[in-house]
Formats: C-alpha cells, structure tokens, sequence
C-alpha cells in the first residue's frame, strides 16, 4: 500500500470509527481527555502498522490496539502513582470537599438528568433511570428486567445518545 492510499485509508478508518475508538478509551479511561489522547495514538499505531493488517474486521483491529494502549496507559498510572501516608488521608472520605455552590449544582444536574431520563420512551426509560440515576450496572438491570443483557447495553447506548441531544438542544435554547 502506497503512502497516499494508507493515507486516504487512515482518513476513511477516522471518520469511520472515531467515536466508537473514543467511547473504548473513555470507558476505560474514565478520563475524558486522556480518552482523547489515547484516540489520537489509536490511530497513530494503526497507521503506523497498516501494511500488517490483512483488511478484515477494522472494527475489531481498531478496538484491540484502542484496548492495549488503554491498559499501557493504565499500567503506567499505576506505577506513577505515589502512596499516600495514612496521616495524609482526609478523616472521613464520605464528606465532601465541594463547596455550597458546588453541591447545588450537582444536585440540579443530577435533577435535571432525573427528569431527562423519566421523559424518555420505553424502553430506554427504565435501563436509562436505573443505570444513571440508581448507578446499577447493565447486568443488574438484566437480571432485575428480566431482559437480555445486550438488550440492555444497546437500550442504555441508545437512550445516552437521547439525553446527549436533549441536553444539547436545552443548552442551546437557554
């Protein structure tokens, strides 16, 4: 493969499968911008090695090189992270740092995110409340539904994708 052709190949690969490679990163992550960082170096390394790939399943190529430089990342955090002595440690970690404004403002986000979630359709509305407001994980809801886990997982995905476009339209409307 040429250095034009991997080009356009890496162009088609991005806007093909960039959000999928960041929800990858970010649900391992847990951080956002490392997230991001991780999305680029994706890339980076599937470029780097697309003369190896023999052209089957991008999707799965992608989402393994996503996974490995994942977890790099996260064994390097560990070793980076420094020990903290227990006479450092606040007394009681249930008490909250946040300041007045700042508890008021979860609160009202996490109130207006309660509403979002109750106005949604079935069947997102449930694994939606439950997932978001209650915390409980998808295999909770399917053993509490009764339902498929994938089932579960996709309402989940769809019914994030619902709010996202429902705060985004009451973002701009305010």
């Amino acid at each position: 493969m040429g250095k034009t052709d991997s080009k356009e190949k890496l162009i088609e690969l991005m806007s093909r499968y960039k959000d999928l490679v960041f929800s990858v990163c970010l649900k391992m992550t847990g951080d956002y911008f490392t997230a991001e960082d991780i999305t680029q170096e994706t890339f980076i390394s599937a470029y780097q090695h697309l003369s190896e790939f023999d052209g089957q399943s991008e999707k799965a190529w992608l989402c393994r090189i996503a996974g490995n430089k994942c977890v790099d990342y996260l064994r390097a955090a560990e070793r980076r992270a420094v020990a903290t002595a227990e006479e450092e440690m606040p007394e009681d970690p249930t008490t909250s740092r946040d300041g007045p404004l700042e508890q008021l403002v979860a609160a009202d986000t996490m109130e207006r995110l309660r509403k979002s979630c109750s106005e949604l359709p079935e069947p997102y509305k449930t694994p939606a409340i439950l997932y978001f407001d209650r915390g409980m994980t998808a295999r909770e809801i399917s053993q509490q539904t009764d339902a498929p886990l994938k089932t579960v997982q996709s309402h989940i995905y769809r019914a994030r994708e619902m709010l996202k476009k429902k705060i985004r339209k009451e973002e701009l409307i305010s």
